[in-house]
């Protein structure tokens, strides 16, 4: 009997223990299989225009590329001779490529992102990049290191490579056989031969058209309305603001609505499935808006309408490549008269059953990246629940007309869905699956799209380039498929060879500072700049200090300048605020501190005449030295000559023109501030010396 009590003692405490341990919320990471899925959201590729052309590991041939096709490393990218393309990398970072670029996706590891281009033109347009992330680019002559926001571009000939950094960025770059240097903000390198290329640097050269349209493009970009209702980590947020409608609605808070969608659609049923290297079968919907509905959030249908309602707002969202539960059964072999697969959206708050990732991972009901209610069976439940895969039975949308798609299950995977549904399943006898789809890629299941497309030449294809990791395991082709006629499908892939390794260089907080590299010769010199726009006086709102009819107004505050303004460019630094004049010495009027007036003999003394120094807080001379020598103002002769040999050198392969100011009446009117202020100057001191009756 005492054996017996002791066993069943023994027996409740296993079992209280196993509830402890199982009872951890379901909604985060408790597991290793759990965690390992978080913080893995591959590149989006969020634009295209003009011949663009995707090819996978596995793939037969490149293909046309697919707007939302999530991309993985061994995934490789070509535009035509007018083709432009975007690739989303973070939520405020962008990768832009166009005319004739080749760029492959290496790796992607939560803090490090390596990129490598063969041929072409690449910027990245880095706004946020979080602190401890890398980005790598790799080329054929060198790899850069980037571990700070800004803004980089490559360009890559068949004999040279370009790298510049602006906007505060600054990169480490690796030549093949050389040592590491550092590129600083608004620097430009050129790397020439190989296979130990020769380095030069030179100032960064004038913004062109296409710089100029990433950076309005990036502003449109993160200017987005419908980031107040979605998590900052969310890709392709601008895309609901132009395709939809946000609402709010009982039960389900923001919900986004989308437009002019045909009659009898429902989520998941315009688009295509693809195999995924790490994720498997991952969903690539068609509409221009397809990537955060399907990837995040969960699906509603409320009032007749479908609706995307993303949930709470949580730090860290978690990427899952579809949020859909599916089907087999009798149901679906009886609809379409052969074995088939089926899906539905998920509903609010229904767990997802994932297919990938570890085997503690797989076939786990899981509220990863959710932060809204648990809901099983229509029913909430309680977030410390262990749910079992087994007692799903219910998924809500399924009451709802064609919200279940289903396929041949030879057609999963292989062509478009749209082209294949059908839509008379009777969801009552479904049955949910609880494995992972016995569904076996072809050659056709590694490409989003299908039809011609454009290649590269093989000479871009067979090019290496220079890296300090080698290529992820995941870019390997995998082995060729049977096909269901019995002869094996050929998988050829661009014969790209391995890439040179050099060494990692040391993080920047600490490693030292590597060498620059020296100035390259070049006899075109960088044209001053011109100076930054400035608030006149002219336009201050009257009774705020305004000067009136050429003078200050009583008491008027002195306005300070504003950072940035010409007070503080060439090194000054913050500008010292002007001390308020003197009770005995009359105040000055800005009008001569900005354009002094031309004076025949010895200055008169007081604050009045003094004439402001170049560089200090007062405004600085406007225009070229033979303008301000034609003013009366400060300059530099033609006969003087400066020391030594530019600095400033731009590239002798690129050649920059500034713009020619306009002349005459086009000229901008804060460039003709200051001569108006002049000529109204001279014409109070001609009014002074008349005297009140103007004689």
């Amino acid at each position: 009997m005492l054996n017996g009590e002791r066993i069943v003692r023994l027996t409740s405490l296993v079992l209280a223990v196993a509830l402890t341990l199982g009872a951890a919320p379901a909604g985060t990471p408790s597991s290793e299989g759990e965690a390992g899925a978080i913080g893995r959201t591959p590149p989006r590729l969020s634009y295209t225009d003009g011949e663009v052309s995707f090819w996978r590991p596995g793939a037969q041939d490149w293909a046309p590329a697919q707007v939302n096709t999530p991309l993985a490393p061994g995934d490789e990218l070509y535009t035509g001779n007018r083709g432009n393309l975007e690739l989303q990398v973070a939520p405020r970072a962008f990768v832009r490529a166009w005319g004739d670029t080749q760029l492959g996706l290496v790796n992607q590891e939560p803090d490090f992102l390596q990129i490598k281009v063969t041929r072409g033109h690449l910027s990245l347009d880095l706004r946020g990049l979080d602190p401890g992330r890398t980005v790598e680019l790799d080329t054929p002559h060198a790899a850069f290191t980037i571990e700070r926001s800004g803004y980089y571009r490559v360009d890559v000939t068949q004999n040279a490579t370009s790298f510049i950094t602006r906007r505060a960025g600054q990169a480490t770059m690796t030549p093949a056989g050389g040592q590491a240097v550092v590129i600083t903000s608004s620097e430009e390198v050129v790397l020439e031969g190989t296979p130990a290329p020769n380095v030069r640097s030179y100032v960064a050269p004038e913004l062109d058209a296409w710089d100029r349209w990433n950076y309005a493009r990036t502003d449109d970009l993160l200017d987005s309305l419908s980031a107040r209702y979605v998590s900052s980590g969310v890709y392709g947020v601008d895309d609901l603001d132009h395709y939809g409608d946000w609402r709010v609605v009982p039960d389900y808070g923001a919900v986004w609505v989308p437009q002019a969608v045909p009659a009898g659609w429902a989520p998941y049923s315009t688009g295509r499935w693809v195999s995924d290297p790490y994720y498997g079968w991952t969903w690539v919907d068609t509409a221009p808006w397809g990537w955060a509905p399907y990837h995040h959030g969960r699906w509603v249908f409320v009032n007749g309408f479908w609706a995307w309602a993303p949930g709470p707002v949580i730090v860290r969202p978690v990427y899952a490549p579809a949020l859909v539960a599916f089907f087999g059964g009798p149901s679906v072999r009886v609809a379409i008269g052969v074995p088939g697969v089926s899906w539905v959206a998920l509903g609010w708050g229904e767990p997802l059953v994932p297919w990938w990732g570890r085997s503690q991972f797989i076939g786990r009901p899981s509220w990863v990246g959710w932060g809204g209610p648990h809901v099983v069976n229509d029913v909430v439940v309680n977030r410390a629940t262990v749910v079992n895969v087994t007692n799903i039975t219910v998924y809500k949308n399924t009451s709802v007309q064609n919200a279940v798609v289903a396929v041949r299950e030879e057609h999963f995977g292989r062509r478009a869905v749209n082209d294949t549904r059908i839509a008379r399943v009777d969801a009552r006898r479904l049955e949910p699956a609880r494995a992972p789809l016995r569904v076996t890629p072809d050659a056709s299941s590694y490409v989003a799209a299908s039809g011609h497309a454009v290649r590269p030449a093989e000479n871009t294809i067979s090019r290496s380039v220079v890296a300090t990791r080698p290529p992820s395991r995941h870019a390997v082709a995998p082995r060729a498929e049977t096909s269901r006629g019995g002869a094996p499908q050929a998988t050829p892939s661009p014969v790209a060879p391995a890439p040179r390794i050099v060494p990692t260089p040391k993080p920047a907080a600490t490693a030292p500072m590597p060498a620059r590299p020296p100035f390259g010769p070049s006899p075109t010199e960088r044209q001053q700049p011109p100076l930054p726009r400035r608030f006149e006086p002219s336009q201050q709102p009257e009774g705020r200090g305004t000067p009136q009819n050429g003078g200050p107004r009583t008491g008027a505050a002195p306005v300070a300048p504003r950072e940035g303004s010409a007070g503080q460019r060439e090194g000054v630094g913050n500008a010292r605020p002007t001390p308020p004049p003197s009770s005995a010495q009359p105040a000055p009027r800005p009008e001569a501190q900005a354009a002094p007036a031309p004076q025949s003999g010895p200055p008169r003394s007081g604050p009045a005449t003094a004439a402001p120094r170049e560089g200090a807080g007062g405004a600085r001379p406007v225009g070229p030295p033979s303008v301000r020598q034609q003013r009366g103002e400060p300059g530099r002769g033609p006969q003087q000559s400066l020391p030594g040999e530019p600095a400033n050198r731009i590239s002798p392969a690129r050649a920059e023109t500034r713009p020619q100011q306009p002349q005459g009446p086009q000229q901008p009117q804060r460039q003709q501030q200051p001569e108006r202020q002049q000529d109204r100057q001279q014409s109070e001191r001609q009014q002074d010396r008349r005297g009140p009756g103007g004689r």
